[in-house]
């Protein structure tokens, strides 16, 4: 039952990566595929040393990469914190609705997973516009004058991110809550405690699983998001999948876009291994 899940993320993850991680050792060429042959011994030793590590070297002189790195763990980060604070009161309004409702509720929580998610970014571009749907209706409510600069700007992004991956968010946190013992609140509640210290003391420690499981369902897929960035943010969102894609497919750097890639998904791998360390503590 084990080797099933590890064999299919040796084939579909680890062969993947490794193939990439290759390629980051390699330099650029005019030809099909854009890369020199991988990991060459021949000649000078410290040549080879030199030329292998020279993507990397590059990433840790240009300001661009780092630029977008950091952006995009600011940008993630604070679309899961925006996740966290409005979708912790929507599971634990779900989980504490009576059990007749609990699946209508769920299923509107997911219903937008039934349309093209690329079609829901177009909707937000759309309502974010200048002429859209908020503009329209605060000038026609006339709470501003003139239309608001909202599309093409970090707060179109972190909208469409919070948007997309929220109910990555409510699920985890729903089923944590769910299976909270209500007989733990009524105890602390005969004992004097007041609502705000049972939820500081009782279910916020008590679903700390679901924050960490929701947090990295929505901070692992941000901080690699293209699509948002691209369309709501424009050319200043300055995000690494938007670098990323530019270096595969407008530069044709292979070499220099696996580094970035690799680097990459070291950054993402250092909160899994966190949660996957809090989880052996708490067991």
């Amino acid at each position: 039952m084990i080797g099933l899940p590890y064999f299919w993320l040796l084939l579909f993850f680890f062969i993947p990566f490794l193939y990439v991680f290759q390629i980051s050792f390699s330099t650029p060429i005019l030809a099909q595929p854009p890369y020199s042959k991988i990991l060459n011994l021949s000649g000078d030793f410290s040549n080879w040393l030199q030329a292998t590590l020279d993507n990397y070297l590059f990433l840790l002189e240009d300001n661009l990469y780092w630029v977008s790195y950091l952006k995009s763990v600011k940008v993630a980060f604070i679309s899961t914190l925006i996740c966290l604070l409005i979708g912790y009161p929507l599971a634990y309004g779900i989980a504490r609705a009576p059990r007749q409702k609990r699946h209508i509720l769920l299923m509107l929580v997911i219903l937008p997973f039934w349309s093209s998610f690329l079609l829901r970014v177009y909707a937000w571009m759309g309502i974010l516009s200048k002429n859209g749907l908020i503009n329209s209706t605060l000038v026609g409510l006339g709470l501003i004058d003139k239309p608001l600069a909202i599309l093409y700007t970090d707060v179109a992004v972190y909208l469409g991110i919070v948007y997309t991956y929220i109910p990555f968010m409510i699920l985890p946190l729903y089923a944590s809550i769910e299976k909270l013992d209500s007989s733990l609140s009524d105890a602390a509640s005969d004992l004097g405690a007041n609502r705000w210290q049972r939820f500081f003391d009782i279910t916020l420690p008590l679903t700390k699983p679901g924050i960490i499981a929701g947090s990295l369902l929505v901070f692992i897929p941000a901080i690699g998001e293209y699509v948002i960035p691209t369309l709501l943010g424009g050319i200043d969102s300055l995000m690494i999948g938007r670098t990323l894609y530019d270096e595969f497919f407008l530069n044709r750097d292979w070499p220099l876009a696996s580094a970035v890639a690799t680097i990459l998904l070291l950054i993402i791998v250092l909160p899994i291994m966190w949660f996957q360390r809090n989880q052996q503590r708490t067991n």
